[in-house]
């Protein structure tokens, strides 16, 4: 109908099955975007954190940690119920050998792999033509580290400066997919879920966006947000 869209400039190319069904975004009545932050503008591997900790002998950490799954713990420590002194101190009782605080932070933080710094002047175009927001499941920990990385990778000082507001689970008390986390954005930031666009690579978040309205597009491996091109 002649509103803008999304589009990667790479589409054309892939196999229909692959395309299709993610990679056409009307962008009609869309006001406002809100991003995730790990495997969307920051690379991250949480099996580098599973196999730091099965290397200081926890075992089996993988059934207790995943990006679907978690164990209370890190839910608590992602909502911020917990402190950073009372996770280090759980994590010391559940493995078998003595840990220090260092080696507990190190394998906790060995997630991250670099920032997506050719995501940024997309992030800058978009700012003028809509409002964006940053919405992310995090901890007090990995947020110091990834401050640390960003500046490393980028020479600037905050990611946070990109964005309206930025909501991190561990500082709101919400987490993705709860619809409560999507809902507090919403109201927070005065944003009509129609008029919103969420981006995220994973599926559960998606859907749970989708519960309040919201409209999605779900990041796929190997895409990137400045491969999204806006048609008028």
């Amino acid at each position: 109908s002649g509103g803008p869209w999304f589009e990667p400039r790479w589409a054309h190319k892939m196999p229909r099955s692959f395309s299709g069904r993610f990679y056409y975004i009307n962008m009609n009545n869309i006001k406002n975007i809100i991003f995730d932050l790990g495997n969307v503008l920051t690379d991250i591997d949480y099996n580098k954190t599973i196999e730091a900790f099965e290397k200081l002998g926890i075992e089996n950490f993988k059934s207790r940690f995943s990006p679907l799954k978690m164990d209370d713990l890190f839910e608590n420590l992602e909502t911020g119920k917990i402190s950073d002194a009372d996770f280090y101190d759980s994590i010391k009782k559940i493995s078998d050998t003595p840990l220090s605080n260092s080696q507990i932070e190190n394998a906790w933080n060995a997630l991250f792999l670099n920032f997506r710094t050719e995501s940024l002047p997309f992030l800058e175009k978009m700012s003028v033509s809509h409002n964006l927001y940053l919405l992310s499941n995090t901890n007090s920990i990995h947020l110091t580290k990834f401050k640390e990385i960003f500046t490393r990778d980028t020479g600037k000082p905050s990611l946070d400066s990109y964005f309206i507001k930025t909501y991190y689970s561990n500082l709101i008390g919400l987490r993705k997919p709860d619809t409560e986390a999507y809902a507090f954005v919403l109201q927070d930031a005065k944003l009509a879920a129609q008029e919103t666009l969420f981006i995220d690579d994973l599926v559960t978040n998606i859907e749970g966006a989708k519960q309040l309205g919201i409209q999605t597009h779900h990041l796929l491996r190997g895409e990137k947000v400045e491969l999204l091109n806006i048609y008028q």
